[in-house]
């Protein structure tokens, strides 16, 4: 059984950082690329990031890029989500998921979400 498991949501402040982590078991993570993507009141699920499954190739968001670093540890099954300079509208649930690599991708597992609230 696959599990995808985040953590490190919160309330910061705009201009803040904060790091996700989604830990993951039940599946060679190793074979799959793995993606974070969210979902903010009102509105439909978005792509953030994605990182194929050898972690030398990513695919960002234009809203989040020069902001946010996506990063996998192989060791631990866990991938990364370091997001530097907040800004209000980055206010959503973040879900990780696990599948193929894109653009566009195709992810068939996902996590149950963490909440990431920024303050202006």
């Amino acid at each position: 059984q696959v599990q995808l498991v985040e953590s490190g949501g919160g309330l910061e402040q705009a201009g803040g950082s904060l790091r996700l982590s989604c830990a993951a078991s039940g599946r060679t993570f190793s074979s799959y690329a793995m993606g974070w993507f969210r979902q903010a009141p009102g509105k439909e699920r978005e792509f953030v990031v994605g990182i194929n499954w050898s972690g030398d190739s990513t695919d960002y968001a234009d809203s989040v890029k020069g902001r946010f670093t996506i990063s996998r540890d192989g060791a631990k099954n866990t991938v990364y989500l370091q997001m530097n300079s907040l800004k209000p509208e980055d206010t959503a649930v973040y879900y990780c998921a696990t599948g193929l690599y894109g653009p566009p991708g195709q992810y068939d597992y996902w996590g149950q979400g963490t909440q990431v609230t920024v303050s202006s």
